[in-house]
């Protein structure tokens, strides 16, 4: 009777034995949205003079349309932030709050003009909007 009893456990053991040798493949499929950038923030912006580059936002500079979104990415592995107005002194239309390392933020502007930018956390860095009909 003990014989019989410990062939099934045998079996099972072995059974598990080749399962957990077996490669067994997972299959998951990701999927990744692509996002055209109109700003990015360089590697190293967060360096004073924004390390290599001349410019922390590229551009620093942008032109755009009403209601057409405008789409900053962050390329740096610090953190960062796009926020209206200018140091010390953000007017509130809009924050990223702090943006991770290759994160975006994207905004559509309602009212012409020049609108002035920055990042919280770098008060080095600052750009501007020309938002046209």
């Amino acid at each position: 009777n003990k014989k019989i009893a410990i062939i099934p456990i045998i079996v099972i053991i072995v059974i598990i034995g080749v399962v957990s040798q077996m490669n067994i493949e997972e299959t998951s499929e990701t999927v990744e949205i692509e996002t055209e950038a109109s700003i990015t923030i360089p590697v190293k912006a967060a360096r004073p003079a924004c390390g290599p580059h001349p410019e922390c936002y590229i551009p620093s500079y942008y032109v755009t349309k009403l209601d057409e979104p405008v789409v900053w990415l962050n390329e740096d592995s610090a953190f960062h932030s796009v926020t209206s107005g200018s140091y010390g002194e953000p007017d509130g239309m809009f924050d990223s709050g702090h943006m991770d390392p290759y994160g975006t933020f994207s905004y559509k502007f309602e009212e012409t003009g020049m609108h002035p930018y920055y990042c919280t956390l770098h008060p080095w860095m600052a750009g501007q909007i020309k938002v046209e009909r």
